[in-house]
């Protein structure tokens, strides 16, 4: 059975990669170099006809350069014969592309079918495949396309293209069909995919707020193919390269910083958690050992059911009180610019933070992420104690 992320990730390297086309009055790339470390998402964007797309379509040879050379673990793409090359590159584009007629394991199987794999191993490959991208086998597995939500047909897509376990993957917008709720929701979860296979990955996108959410490196393009900035989202938002770098990434810079930390990044803020029945003593002491005056209840199972009013606490024992529920939860690996989206859309300063398991882990405010951007940096964050000072 071919395991996820045996086979090691490839490095990826264009030297001085041109494209021009007969009678075209500039080239469509421009001696574009990059490099790309095993296992990172690089991210290629800029406006239309940039060249993004076609500098991705070069490192499969669905397009032939004119100039220059693309490197995969340092050993020539045009060494190598087209439609092999292919069958070793995954590729997910933004249509998904999925075949009307053939199941959803049909699909999947599409790869290794051509490479001649056993039925058992395919078999086993469709099954490992559907349960790391979230869906039920018994369940998804003889459904067609048809049969299938947007966002599940866009998991089949990256299923397909993960099949054959590839070095490297070329994703084409592969999200940019999806409504934002479930955009949102798909960016996320590929994140925490490729924290699981460390592929390398080549993907384009139009929207500079997903590749710095995406990217591990983002290559800026501007028109005529020129590389215009390649760094870190970090350093893209810091120290843009050019004018038009600046441009491109907006005024809003600073909020953008948020889109690179989540909330694990940032020290919580203690609520004092109690439960219903707990003794009234007990929960006066846990509010004056907290950063909140508001306690929060909570289930058997510590998750979060709303905040108390004073009521709740006017007896020997704490009540089942609540003053509001407890809006929104957010996660451990919420980006922080979505998380305070959450907290402004719900218009509460506050949001209970939970694990895995669903447990209330601390809290998070507004207050706090204010001063993550005035200070550039999460780390920096003062506690509640120092903000009070």
């Amino acid at each position: 059975m071919g395991r996820v992320g045996f086979v090691p990730a490839a490095t990826l390297e264009l030297r001085n990669v041109s494209k021009r086309y007969p009678g075209a009055a500039e080239a469509a790339i421009e001696d574009l170099s990059l490099e790309v470390p095993a296992g990172e998402i690089c991210v290629l964007v800029g406006p239309s006809g940039c060249g993004k797309t076609t500098a991705m379509r070069l490192v499969n040879r669905m397009i032939e350069p004119t100039g220059g050379d693309i490197l995969l673990d340092g050993r020539s793409i045009l060494d190598r014969e087209p439609a092999q090359l292919r069958r070793e590159i995954g590729y997910a584009i933004q249509q998904i592309g999925l075949f009307p007629h053939q199941t959803v394991g049909e699909n999947i199987a599409t790869v290794p079918k051509l490479l001649g794999w056993d039925r058992a191993r395919i078999a086993a490959r469709v099954e490992e495949l559907l349960e790391l991208i979230g869906l039920d086998p018994a369940e998804m597995r003889d459904r067609y396309p048809a049969q299938l939500s947007g966002g599940q047909r866009q998991r089949v897509g990256v299923a397909r293209a993960l099949a054959a376990d590839p070095p490297l993957m070329l994703m084409d917008e592969p999200f940019g069909a999806i409504d934002p709720i479930n955009r949102e929701r798909l960016q996320n979860e590929f994140l925490r995919l490729q924290g699981e296979i460390g592929k390398t990955i080549v993907f384009v996108t139009h929207d500079i707020d997903e590749a710095i959410k995406m990217g591990d490196r983002v290559a800026v393009l501007q028109k005529g193919g020129h590389l215009a900035q390649f760094a870190t989202p970090a350093d893209l938002l810091m120290a843009p390269a050019s004018p038009f770098v600046e441009d491109f990434v907006g005024a809003d810079r600073a909020l953008k910083r948020l889109a690179l930390q989540r909330v694990r990044d940032i020290d919580l803020w203690r609520a004092p958690i109690v439960r219903v029945g707990q003794p009234v003593a007990e929960a006066r002491a846990l509010i004056e050992d907290s950063d909140l005056p508001y306690p929060l209840l909570v289930d058997e199972d510590g998750r979060p059911l709303g905040w108390l009013r004073d009521a709740a606490l006017a007896g020997d024992t704490v009540a089942a009180e609540p003053r509001s529920r407890a809006t929104p939860v957010l996660d451990m690996d919420d980006v922080l610019r979505d998380a305070l989206s959450d907290l402004l859309a719900h218009e509460t300063q506050y949001g209970p933070v939970v694990d895995a398991q669903g447990g209330v882990t601390g809290v998070l405010s507004v207050e706090v992420i204010s001063h993550a951007l005035a200070a550039g940096s999460p780390a920096t964050v003062p506690s509640p104690a120092e903000l009070a000072e």
